[in-house]
């Protein structure tokens, strides 16, 4: 495989154009990092070796299902018992695993006392798809571009307790969630409006945000500058997705060109269909090289509303 560069990045992905690179032995997926210069693949070899395949729009994909799916294990520790997970999930671990992950989960406010600055952010998504919700000051916006927001802006920093107390607030007084669905956010990637409209949303919403009474006193208002992340994603001229990998299975092949990258998911471009691949699936998956000409073999579904799923081929 190769990326952006002279030389070939070595894993069992192509992504660059009309270019395949085999890359012998089986790898599990270590998930997409995003960089601020865009996504990358993260490769765990046989051995324990990590290696990063930068993900090229317009680059080719083609990998294949070793195996079993199995538990990628907590907190940096191999699952003990090796467990055998569910396909269709996007965690790949097993109930022990996951609670031992959640203990430790500043989601799950499993660490109140965390003496870190974290920040409040508004995350737009799409038209009326504004989010809430807080990230650590140290890692800069790398958590919104995992979630796939097009657009963002800081709202306020402080201790941790307080930027949740800020997050409760803003869902109570102006009904902003703290989640977007995924099939809520790939419904409307191909029909976004412009990046002036979506950073009017926010603003908007920034605004309506500072005016509230009861923010906690130890979180600290911060200005509003929009962050876009349209190019980045690739999504100028985004072809609408005809549906969404359910799951992959052993065997199964996954080979197309990239489109667009938006937190975990790739969409691709295999037989003249584009199909949505959240790279969360190849978790826990052994996966080897595949002629990215080989299309996708695993099962798909139509891209519909969230209360709306079906088979569709």
């Amino acid at each position: 495989m190769s990326g952006p560069g002279p030389s070939p990045v070595p894993g069992p992905l192509s992504v660059a154009p009309a270019t395949v690179v085999d890359m012998a032995g089986v790898w599990r997926s270590g998930g997409v990092r995003w960089g601020e210069d865009g996504p990358g693949l993260v490769w765990v070899g046989e051995r324990g070796e990590r290696r990063v395949s930068r993900i090229g729009f317009g680059g080719d994909v083609g990998f294949r299902v070793v195996g079993e799916r199995r538990c990628v294990g907590a907190r940096g520790n191999a699952c003990p018992g090796d467990v055998v997970v569910a396909r269709g999930s996007a965690q790949a671990r097993c109930g022990e695993c996951a609670r031992l992950d959640r203990v430790h989960s500043v989601a799950a406010d499993g660490v109140p006392d965390d003496p870190r600055v974290y920040r409040v952010y508004l995350a737009w998504f799409g038209p009326g798809q504004v989010k809430v919700g807080i990230t650590a000051e140290e890692r800069e916006g790398a958590r919104l571009r995992e979630q796939g927001a097009v657009c963002f802006s800081w709202l306020g920093r402080g201790p941790l307790m307080a930027a949740r107390r800020c997050e409760e607030l803003l869902r109570a007084a102006l009904g902003v969630p703290d989640r977007v669905s995924y099939e809520q956010k790939r419904l409307v990637r191909a029909t976004l409006p412009g990046p002036g409209e979506r950073a009017d949303e926010i603003r908007d919403m920034h605004a309506r945000a500072v005016r509230l009474g009861g923010w906690p006193e130890s979180l600290e208002a911060v200005a509003c500058r929009v962050v876009d992340h349209g190019r980045l994603f690739g999504l100028d001229g985004l072809v609408p997705a005809h549906g969404v990998v359910r799951e992959l299975v052993p065997d199964g092949a996954v080979g197309g060109r990239v489109l667009a990258a938006a937190g975990p998911d790739l969409h691709l471009e295999a037989e003249g269909r584009v199909v949505v691949l959240d790279t969360r699936l190849m978790s826990g998956w052994g996966l080897a090289a595949a002629p990215a000409g080989g299309g996708i073999t695993v099962p798909v579904r139509a891209l519909r509303p969230p209360d709306v799923q079906d088979q569709l081929f």
